[in-house]
């Protein structure tokens, strides 16, 4: 479906081992405030099947066009990315920008500044010592992961997510000209306040900073107001 001209899509990007179904639940919460659609990566869910990406810039490239055709012509769009989707949110508006589709704000949450690499790292680890280190970095472990079928089908799409996360470098040196808003929960040990702040260097725009109760995947549980803090920002764009 494409967005009428004039609607305001959020376009929400997935984090490591995600798929779009994590954001269904948003469209009832946005309470018509949006459209809500997710980019569809492959490696999950419907495209369970197909190779998953490892490197931030080809998903970006190779996403781009679909999301150009969903949004349709003359659509308003915010973008929201949690960990490693807000790298490759960020990716995905310097390529939307040159597409001609209008980027009224970009929503990053749970991550350092696009510059800065994280100093511990999961890729590249045994199995069992991945998990255990992704479930570290994240602070739960999904339940999925204890079932051997779903496990062999997760795993693989974690690793290459982690992957392309672990050793992503910026495109370009180039802040992006539209706002953006950084979220951090309080409690993350993965993401310091400061280092969810230094999203202010990648923008030409406004910046702003919110913080919510809880620890690196604080947003499981807090998707009215994440979408709460998404509205208020994008009201200051308009007020």
């Amino acid at each position: 479906m494409s967005a009428e001209q004039g609607d305001l899509t959020l376009l929400c990007v997935p984090f490591a081992g995600a798929g779009p179904s994590f954001f269904h639940p948003w469209r009832d919460l946005s309470a018509g405030r949006w459209r809500v659609t997710s980019v569809e990566l492959p490696g999950r869910e419907r495209r369970i099947m197909e190779e998953p990406y490892r490197n931030v810039h080809e998903a970006a490239k190779g996403s781009v066009d679909d999301i150009v055709a969903d949004l349709g012509e003359g659509s308003r769009t915010v973008l929201f990315g949690h960990s490693l989707g807000a790298v490759l949110a960020y990716e995905l508006v310097h390529l939307l920008g040159a597409r001609g589709v209008h980027v009224e704000r970009l929503v990053v949450s749970g991550s350092p500044g696009p510059w800065t690499q994280r100093e511990r790292r999961a890729s590249g680890l045994e199995d069992e010592e991945f998990l255990a280190r992704v479930e570290e970095f994240a602070g739960f472990r999904h339940e999925a992961l204890d079932h051997p079928e779903m496990r062999e089908l997760i795993l693989p799409v974690l690793q290459a997510d982690c992957e392309m996360h672990e050793n992503y470098v910026p495109s370009t040196d180039t802040p992006v000209s539209v706002p953006i808003t950084s979220l951090r929960g309080d409690a993350d040990g993965l993401v310091t306040a400061e280092e969810a702040r230094q999203w202010r260097s990648a923008t030409a725009a406004s910046f702003g900073y919110v913080e919510f109760p809880g620890d690196h995947m604080y947003l499981v549980d807090a998707g009215r107001e994440v979408l709460d803090a998404i509205e208020s920002a994008s009201a200051d764009d308009h007020g």
